[in-house]
């Protein structure tokens, strides 16, 4: 898996990445394996190395899917960077597979010794937190629409 194929890893050095792989720990999941849960203290983040993750929400105690994580470098557990510091999705692992998991404690650690590193992942983060914002209003606008001619017919 290459580092760099997670948008928040894009544009890193070399040296930054290595380090990046230091901090990080190997993982193997079977499938049906909760990883967390919505509400839970985010703890760490994930990235996919191989496998598939499907991520879920919950709606009146029913865990619905939202999607599937299947391509190597798929990152997800991303609330451990932003306050409250809870992940706002469940994840369980659709596919036996591998994972390198980041500890928050670690990731933070880093990003005070590296301030520029730091600054470039949070960077890509709010990149990709605006390209979601985006995409969801965008599925909002054809909800709507449905619903207002469906009130004009």
């Amino acid at each position: 898996m290459q580092l760099s194929s997670c948008y928040l890893f894009q544009d890193l050095s070399e040296s930054q990445l290595n380090y990046l792989i230091t901090i990080g720990n190997e993982t193997r999941i079977q499938a049906g394996q909760w990883l967390f849960h919505e509400g839970e203290v985010a703890e760490q983040m994930f990235i996919l190395k191989d496998g598939a993750v499907e991520l879920l929400t919950t709606v009146d105690e029913v865990e619905l899917p939202i999607t599937i994580l299947r391509e190597s470098g798929n990152c997800f557990g991303t609330s451990t960077m932003v306050p409250p510091h809870q992940y706002s999705l469940s994840a369980r692992c659709a596919e036996g597979g591998t994972l390198l998991s980041i500890k928050k404690m670690d990731l933070d650690k880093l990003i005070k010794v590296d301030v520029e590193l730091g600054h470039a992942i949070l960077l890509n983060l709010a990149k990709h937190f605006l390209d979601r914002l985006k995409e969801t209003r965008q599925e909002l606008k054809i909800h709507f629409k449905t619903i207002f001619k469906s009130m004009h017919h």
